[in-house]
């Protein structure tokens, strides 16, 4: 159904049949989003069940295209506002650039330049995307207020500190959220907050920033953006370049507003501290109960970035709120790390060639199958009397097939798929995958594949890969 109404939609915007659409990994939405390729366009289709949030989205890109902001065009949308078709901005995040910095904590001058446009960009979005904007369509509330406030202070109790075992009280508790909420209302600004500003939404394309995932945004202060982009969890930005970062950010905001340096590193605190817990909660939510593994991996780095950020707090602000956290930081450090959790992985992938004679291979996981692959479109070395006894892992067969290249073109699409779902179900926390390949009599063209198929993701994943030919009564664990 969802990919009938993107193929559709595709074909009434671009005019060209639709030949491949391919899913991508949805990190920490619960939106479904496709790559979608013709003969010469590529989009990106998207479907959600909020039919609001997909509106917001909607209106937000096309007031923001209209300011000339980098933000992804949307062509198309469904009737029922369930799918719609945007900008493909390419496959490179910030996130992604940023990755060797992130693990040894050294930028190289290239990333920093990108970090820098990144956060001078900000304050267009944030006021020149706030004038004559109607705030009404934003989604789920027109801006940021005192419930706003409470429901991620409450979203980071209940989906995180309650799943820690810290005895807490709670009426003392609230009185710290009523008084926090109170202080972060007397920074207010008439812009627009993007709300989840940070590297995984900043795609780069030519050298320059684009922004996608703003759906979530409203009317609220300039400092919570800053707070997001630079105390992302696993950004690990080292103190001396947010510093810099911050320099850059104040210097350019300067031009839409009267405002010191020391006057905005002050306010920023207090939002820091706010989406340090809002992030614990969305981890919480999105690791403990819906068992999205790249979510869990992310919780030692938040509990770290709040480690160190509380003693920069003044002490008689929200004092039982922060002996609280003092509390659960050092208990949940220790509890980390005799759980490992970032090497946790319980994924297996299972790997099959197979007959069609004999019928498609049962799934034993209980998941009711995954993909199956027809290879009988192949030339068949099988039908050759020097071949009829080998299998796809003679030499002799392997050269046969490469030949002429036809099984390598093959497989190309067949990898990319894979990746995309091994990498989806491994963010999800899920435990069991299946390819199975398909052939005459499952001895030649079917073995290359699942060979093929199962070494190249035990090279590039740390999963469990279990390759079977049946036919042969074969199994391997890679």
């Amino acid at each position: 159904m969802v990919s009938n109404k993107l193929q559709y939609l595709f074909e009434r915007s671009t005019g060209e049949k639709l030949d491949s659409i391919v899913e991508l990994s949805a990190a920490g939405s619960n939106r479904k989003y496709f790559r979608l390729k013709g003969e010469k366009s590529t989009l990106i289709g998207t479907c959600g069940e909020s039919i609001d949030e997909n509106k917001a989205f909607c209106e937000i890109s096309k007031h923001f295209s209209s300011k000339g902001l980098n933000v992804p065009s949307v062509l198309a949308f469904s009737d029922d506002f369930s799918c719609y078709l945007q900008e493909d901005l390419s496959d490179v995040s910030l996130f992604d650039c940023i990755e060797k910095g992130r693990k040894d904590g050294d930028f190289s001058e290239e990333v920093e330049s990108l970090l820098r446009k990144t956060i001078k960009y900000l304050p267009r979005l944030q006021f020149e995307g706030a004038k004559d904007f109607d705030f009404s369509i934003c989604y789920p509330v027109r801006e940021f207020d005192k419930r706003s406030i409470l429901w991620d202070l409450n979203y980071f109790k209940y989906n995180f500190l309650k799943t820690q075992a810290v005895d807490f009280r709670e009426d003392l508790l609230e009185d710290d959220f009523d008084f926090f909420s109170k202080k972060l209302l007397e920074f207010q600004t008439d812009t627009f907050l993007y709300r989840d500003f940070q590297s995984r939404n900043v795609m780069i394309k030519n050298g320059e920033p684009f922004f996608i995932d703003f759906q979530g945004g409203r009317k609220g202060p300039i400092y919570y953006d800053v707070a997001s982009f630079l105390w992302q969890a696993k950004a690990n930005f080292t103190d001396a370049l947010r510093e810099e970062l911050i320099d850059v950010y104040v210097l350019e905001v300067q031009k839409y507003i009267d405002i010191s340096r020391s006057e905005f590193e002050q306010n920023l605190k207090l939002f820091v501290f706010f989406r340090m817990l809002q992030v614990l909660g969305a981890y919480g939510f999105r690791g403990y109960f819906e068992r999205k593994k790249h979510f869990i991996q992310s919780i030692p780095f938040a509990i770290e970035n709040l480690k160190n950020f509380l003693p920069k707090l003044p002490s008689d602000f929200c004092p039982y709120l922060l002996g609280l956290l003092n509390k659960l930081v050092n208990k949940t450090s220790q509890n980390l790390k005799k759980q490992d959790l970032s090497n946790q992985n319980c994924l297996k992938v299972r790997v099959m060639s197979f007959s069609y004679k004999k019928g498609i291979p049962v799934d034993e996981s209980g998941n009711g199958g995954g993909y199956v692959f027809d290879c009988r479109g192949i030339h068949n070395p099988g039908r050759y009397e020097p071949y009829k006894k080998l299998t796809g892992k003679d030499d002799s067969v392997i050269e046969f097939l490469e030949k002429n290249g036809e099984i390598l073109t093959f497989l190309e699409s067949v990898y990319k798929l894979a990746s995309s779902h091994v990498e989806n179900y491994l963010e999800r926390g899920f435990e069991n995958l299946m390819f199975c390949f398909g052939c005459t009599g499952g001895q030649h063209r079917s073995v290359y594949s699942a060979e093929h198929l199962a070494q190249y993701i035990s090279n590039k994943y740390k999963v469990q890969v279990i390759l079977e030919h049946r036919e042969q009564n074969e199994k391997i664990i890679l």
